[in-house]
């Protein structure tokens, strides 16, 4: 598998786990429960991780993903950590992820649905 399909799948599979993390969570719940907090911050910050892993190129070839802002979002996540505003977070899990989720399934390698 290529590096860019690779990073495509981590950022993928990254997301799912944001959400299923955070079913049944209210906004209240994420910035109390340190745990789940702390395993959706990290999830996020794969997601941008991956995303800085990908080629230029490919970036380029899918303009209508918001690359920059994924990335943005973990350098804040990692560099401003005592600084989140977890309405953002609560904003990013519950609206962001789902849609990126979509724009992005239609881009994962076909070996990645194999059984």
């Amino acid at each position: 598998m290529s590096r860019d399909n690779a990073s495509v799948l981590d950022i993928f599979l990254a997301g799912q786990r944001v959400l299923e993390f955070a079913q049944d969570l209210s906004r209240d719940e994420l910035e109390t429960d340190r745990m789940r907090h702390s395993a959706i911050l990290y999830q996020i910050e794969i997601m941008g991780e991956a995303t800085k892993r990908l080629s230029n190129d490919y970036r380029n070839q899918h303009p209508d993903i918001p690359w920059r802002e994924i990335a943005g979002m973990r350098d804040i996540i990692v560099h401003q950590y005592d600084r989140i505003a977890f309405d953002v977070v609560w904003s990013v899990v519950k609206t962001n992820i789902p849609a990126l989720l979509k724009l992005i399934a239609p881009l994962l390698p076909e070996e990645s649905m194999e059984p």
